[in-house]
């Protein structure tokens, strides 16, 4: 799993989660129910102006069809009414089905637009009907209650249904749901009365509807402040279900072959965080379980500043894995180059001894990674200081001491990412060492300067016989970006030969060290960088584990 963790709230390398995220937030009070109430309130007003925009077009399109020679008047003039509500509803669509970023004030605003455009559609309606010459010129002497008894019917259901879609279908509190709802079951009461005056020989018939009008608006209120009620009570309680113990899930950051990362933060410490779940599918796996294990205990050993820091481990009550990490504001470095192009030698050796410095203490300690890739590579801020590199992913990590009898990788499997594997790797050799890392090193380091894999191939197989077979030759974008002692540092970790690889981190982080660059990459122009292309983040869905390059490959026997 990876991740590269976004932007929060307030860096000043970008902009605010709110406008990255996806509308997934599942968990927390404060900013983060308001925000999943308005994410959910973006989708449903999305659905109920697609709804509204069929109705009337279809009533449109009735009306256009019957609207013959030189009639021009009751029908046009609602033909006039009703296409400006329909241009109403497309201007509104349109802002919801932008990527621009709506605050919760500006969703009530359109929100209020659509219900009330319909509102005054439907009193027009209401109030022609009334007025309507034809209507009354029809009206044969003695069914006039019968009538006008239909025409308060017809206007009521109306009424009716909007107010209960409005109680039902938009998120709200139920205080302002009662307001707004209550106002509209006023209207066609309002205007009987008003219908009643039009007309003073019809006037009692038309106010006979009254009664039966009010009778359906109180049922309307009711119902729409109730649903409104349980509807966000429920909201609420799933809400608040999304909890791991002192922690609130707020977002889903990424998926892998092994679990899923959410943003969070702990509920008494408002720190941000994130939070690793293995996958439910496969928590009856005990071969997954242990890898999951062993990954938070081995990350947990280490303490360097360029390693991501644990903070806490746990399980559910219902059996779900999870450790909680720190929250890096940044983008992991296939995503930097994918967005901003192959790096400068010197930002490139910057970040890899970095690196070094961090396997440099899991090497010590026994550690291998063996899936060193860029997308394992996060480039982020920590104290005001730009471009700390944080190595992370230790699900692949192997301990050198840990007997063969153990077998956690699956059977037929390769561990690590094709395009990244050292030779050893690819042949699927068991016993690996620091420096199988270290070619990973070489091929991260290769794909940073060029912007392109060591071996480009066309399948799986091809790429990892390419790393285990054929020898590199290095491409032209490779040999005029990188500099000579550059290139032979690079070349060097990509032997095929382990022996002729730099023996451990440390030698590779001081052969990094030694290389000349045109001008070294110094935290001035670090911060330059990110304060220039920081609104350039990838969106949440980038993160973690990439397409089949980037995966645990099954072998095809």
């Amino acid at each position: 799993m990876t991740a590269a963790f976004p932007i929060g709230p307030g860096s000043p390398m970008g902009s605010p989660v709110s406008q990255k995220v996806s509308c997934r937030l599942v968990a927390g009070s404060g900013f983060g129910f308001a925000h999943e109430m308005a994410c959910l309130l973006r989708v449903r007003l999305r659905l109920a102006i697609s709804i509204i925009i069929v109705g009337l077009a279809f009533c449109f399109l009735c009306q256009l069809l019957l609207l013959t020679g030189g009639a021009f008047g009751h029908r046009s003039v609602f033909l006039l009414f009703c296409g400006g509500v329909i241009a109403v509803m497309v201007v509104a669509s349109t802002l919801l089905w932008s990527r621009q970023t709506l605050s919760m004030n500006a969703l009530r605003v359109i929100e209020l637009t659509i219900f009330g455009s319909i509102a005054a559609f439907f009193s027009w309606l209401q109030l022609d009907t009334y007025q309507d010459g034809a209507l009354l010129r029809a009206v044969v002497p003695g069914n006039e209650a019968l009538i006008f008894r239909l025409v308060g019917k017809a206007a009521a259901l109306r009424w009716f249904l909007m107010i209960v879609v409005f109680g039902a279908f938009i998120p709200n509190t139920w205080q302002r749901c009662a307001a707004i709802a209550g106002s509209l079951a006023l209207l066609p009461e309002i205007l009987i009365i008003i219908g009643g005056q039009i007309d003073q020989t019809r006037s009692a018939y038309v106010l006979s509807a009254l009664p039966e009008t009010g009778v359906w608006m109180v049922i309307a209120l009711a119902i729409a402040t109730f649903g409104c009620h349980k509807i966000r009570e429920l909201h609420m309680k799933a809400h608040e279900a999304e909890r791991l113990g002192q922690y609130r899930l707020k977002q889903i950051l990424g998926f892998g072959g092994q679990g899923t990362v959410y943003l969070a933060e702990h509920v008494l410490l408002r720190r941000p965080c994130a939070i690793k779940l293995i996958r439910p599918d496969q928590v009856g796996d005990p071969q997954t379980l242990l890898r999951f294990e062993r990954e938070v205990q081995a990350t947990a050993t280490l303490t360097h500043w360029n390693t991501i820091e644990v903070f806490d481990y746990g399980r559910t009550e219902d059996g779900i894995f999870y450790y909680v990490m720190e929250y890096l504001p940044g983008m992991n470095l296939e995503d930097l180059v994918e967005n901003h192009g192959p790096m400068p030698p010197e930002r490139a050796i910057h970040l890899l001894r970095q690196v070094c410095q961090a396997l440099r203490e899991a090497h010590d300690i026994g550690l291998i990674h063996r899936d060193i890739k860029p997308s394992n590579i996060i480039a982020c801020e920590r104290g005001k200081i730009y471009d700390v590199a944080k190595l992370l992913d230790f699900g692949l990590v192997k301990t050198l001491t840990v007997s063969d009898s153990i077998r956690v990788t699956r059977e037929g499997t390769f561990p690590g990412s094709p395009a990244f594997m050292s030779r050893e790797q690819a042949a699927g050799r068991r016993q690996l060492d620091a420096r199988s890392d270290i070619y990973n090193v070489g091929a991260v380091a290769y794909f940073l300067i060029t912007g392109k894999f060591p071996f480009n191939r066309q399948s799986t197989l091809q790429m990892l016989h390419a790393h285990a077979y054929e020898p590199l030759v290095p491409s032209d974008e490779f040999q005029e970006a990188a500099p000579a002692d550059l290139q032979g540092v690079i070349l060097r970790c990509l032997e095929k030969d382990p022996n002729r690889r730099y023996r451990d981190a440390l030698a590779l982080e001081q052969a990094f060290a030694a290389c000349e660059t045109n001008s070294p990459w110094t935290p001035e122009k670090a911060e330059e960088w990110w304060q220039r292309h920081g609104n350039g983040t990838t969106e949440p869905s980038s993160w973690g584990e990439g397409g089949p390059e980037h995966q645990t490959i099954t072998a095809r026997r």
